[in-house]
């Protein structure tokens, strides 16, 4: 009984070792965003970013979601459901800030990007942004967002992303 016990808790560590399960979207990364370290969860199943902040009222002043698209593209967000006020940056492949919108609680309306060639989304507190002196130019740490998706036991390169320890 108490090798089975010591057996499960070990296995219970939350590490991402090989042999240890992926990460959820439910789990905090730090990345640097323009100088700016953020708790990130990482979105990027569908379901995870249908899903987003809906009905979160617990979002932390440096806590945002990253929703990572396999290429770039338009993108658009609406707030259904979501009854913080946020703003969306709008990140390019490269990592670079280039649109930050605000997204007003409860509306359903969308909200869509201006570029056409955008790969990463950042929903956080509304006003983050600005507070924070994050403007367009602004890049994110992609070689941290990359350590993040294989952490959640997904493969960088999928995303155009190389992790920092690959020998790719």
């Amino acid at each position: 009984m108490i090798l089975l016990a010591a057996w499960l808790l070990g296995g219970c560590s939350g590490g991402t070792d090989a042999g240890s399960a992926p990460l959820t979207v439910n789990h905090y990364f730090p990345i640097q965003v323009g100088g700016r370290t953020v708790r990130m969860q990482v979105a990027v199943r569908d379901a995870e970013m249908q899903r987003g902040l809906m009905e979160r009222r617990d979002l932390g002043p440096d806590d945002g979601m990253l929703f990572v698209y396999t290429r770039p593209q338009r993108l658009q967000f609406w707030m259904r459901n979501t009854p913080t006020p946020l703003d969306i940056g709008f990140f390019d492949a490269n990592g670079v800030l280039q649109e930050v919108h605000p997204l007003h609680p409860f509306d359903e309306r969308p909200v869509g990007s201006r570029h056409t060639e955008l790969q990463f989304a950042l929903e956080m507190n509304q006003g983050w942004y600005r507070a924070k002196g994050v403007t367009r130019g602004a890049r994110i740490d992609l070689k941290a967002v990359a350590e993040a998706l294989k952490a959640r036991g997904f493969e960088p390169w999928r995303f155009g992303l190389v992790a920092a320890d690959s020998t790719k």
